[in-house]
């Protein structure tokens, strides 16, 4: 392995210098934290992709069976141990994996309209990795060799992949013009009235006792200018929406810009940590009005008893691959306050069996709970025929997986993915037998807000394609 320390801790800046290289990958702690936003990564050029899409996959190239067990020999077959006093990534996977990836797990229903097409799953294998420590103030190039043979030849091609890393850093970032964000027209699937039935529909199924929680949201899809610059919306964006866990992939046909303020899942060794997130409030510019929105939201019921339902539900899934009597709840229902909002946020944490990894905790646990409902399966299958849409990305997962059997991955919300020329993001909240339709759709617009003003958009008054929930049959 061949480690260099670089002379700036400046990640954007960084990420230009890598432009037009492929599979450009930015795990960004645009909002750092000591805990949850402590580390940055930036990656190019894998040695190769894991694509998983039109229900096949191909590693390299070449085609493979089954997804996560051929990223899990690539990673063994590149196994190194962690070194200390260096970022916790230091070479694996790292990309998304999209919300339908699911169907791949369980049998679910299709949804009938998929906008984008975007892959179930994108993940290259990097071989070396610009790792930022923002508490310490330093930055490393980290050069694995992978995947060539432990010794001698290992040990050469990290050298020369090393070199060829740190040209590529050095050199002038691309100029740049400054230009205001182009004024998009986004529409919806939902105009107000059918997002409210949708709400009021999806309450009758939790009277009905099909569930007890399902995640709703509506989409938002504009077409995209000649000339838009994906990385400028970007920079808006985690400027707009600074967050822990966000991210920026070129991934040439595929663009996903992210600033999610949630964590799906970290590993480090055998500990296992998930952060749902479940109950939203807006923020005000007045103090006074801002101090008096968190307090309700945490003394709210309503967003409680989600919150609730949904730790209930990743206790289940991390049972699933965690020793018995490891999974704990340390925080339940805490106050996070982010740019535009304030949430509630559990922690749940477990210790995963001896002999299990992280490709063992994605299949009992995605997508994460805290974007489907309780119960799971039941959840997804409402949320496909009331949303009609596929996710994509949103609510789907980006993150990392290392050569150490680490992880770290983000629930991917607050979310747009830039393809065939067009943008598309989404929007939602979990609905229960004491949501409010109303307030459950002003919730969304709450939440899309940052987005909206990243790309300088605006949605428009209509749907295109609404329709009334009350002429789609009754109760099933």
């Amino acid at each position: 392995m061949q480690v260099h320390e670089l002379p700036t801790i400046d990640m954007p800046a960084l990420a230009e210098r890598l432009a037009g290289l492929p599979h450009l990958v930015f795990l960004d702690s645009a909002m750092p934290h000591a805990a949850l936003g402590r580390y940055s990564y930036l990656a190019a050029d894998p040695y190769a992709v894991l694509d998983a899409r039109d229900g096949g996959a191909t590693l390299g190239g070449e085609p493979v069976a089954d997804a996560l067990v051929a990223l899990d020999r690539a990673l063994d077959a590149a196994r190194a141990q962690r070194q200390p006093d260096l970022p916790p990534f230091q070479g694996g996977a790292a990309g998304f994996v999209s919300y339908e990836f699911g169907r791949r797990l369980e049998r679910l229903p299709a949804p009938e309209v998929d906008d984008l097409g975007v892959p179930d799953l994108v993940l290259p294998l990097y071989d070396w990795v610009v790792a930022c420590d923002h508490a310490r103030g330093k930055a490393w190039l980290i050069s694995t060799g992978a995947p060539a043979p432990e010794g001698a030849e290992r040990e050469a091609r990290a050298r020369s992949r090393a070199e060829q890393a740190l040209e590529w850093l050095s050199r002038p970032a691309p100029a740049r013009k400054p230009a205001a964000p182009a004024p998009l027209s986004f529409s919806s699937n939902f105009d107000r009235a059918a997002y409210e039935a949708a709400i009021a529909r999806t309450v009758e199924y939790v009277l009905a006792g099909d569930i007890f929680q399902a995640n709703v949201a509506q989409r938002f899809l504009a077409d995209l200018p000649e000339g838009f610059d994906p990385w400028a919306f970007y920079r808006r964006l985690r400027t707009r929406n600074a967050a822990p866990f966000a991210a920026y992939l070129d991934f040439g046909d595929v663009v996903v810009a992210s600033s999610s303020p949630e964590r799906f899942v970290r590993v480090e060794g055998d500990q296992v940590e998930a952060r749902p997130i479940k109950g939203t409030a807006k923020r005000w510019t007045d103090p006074i009005a801002d101090g008096s929105s968190s307090r309700a939201l945490l003394g709210s019921e309503k967003d409680r008893a989600e919150n609730v339902m949904i730790v209930d539900l990743l206790r289940n899934d991390l049972s699933r691959v965690c020793r018995p009597g490891t999974v704990e709840v340390p925080t339940l229902c805490g106050l996070e306050t982010y740019a535009s909002v304030h949430h509630l946020v559990s922690v749940v944490t477990g210790r995963l069996r001896e002999g299990l990894g992280v490709v063992d905790l994605l299949r009992a646990s995605f997508p994460g709970g805290s974007i489907t409902g309780a119960p799971k399966l039941r959840a997804m299958e409402i949320i496909t025929e009331i949303e009609r849409h596929a996710r994509g990305v949103y609510c789907g997962s980006i993150g990392w997986i290392g050569f150490t059997g680490d992880a770290d991955f983000n629930i991917a919300i607050r979310t747009a993915t830039l393809a065939r020329g067009k943008a598309l993001f989404q929007a939602g909240g979990g609905i229960t037998a004491l949501s409010d339709p109303a307030a459950e759709y002003d919730e969304t617009l709450t939440k899309a807000r940052a987005v909206f003003d990243a790309f300088g958009g605006r949605l428009a008054e209509q749907a295109e394609d609404a329709r009334p929930f009350a002429a789609a049959g009754g109760l099933r």
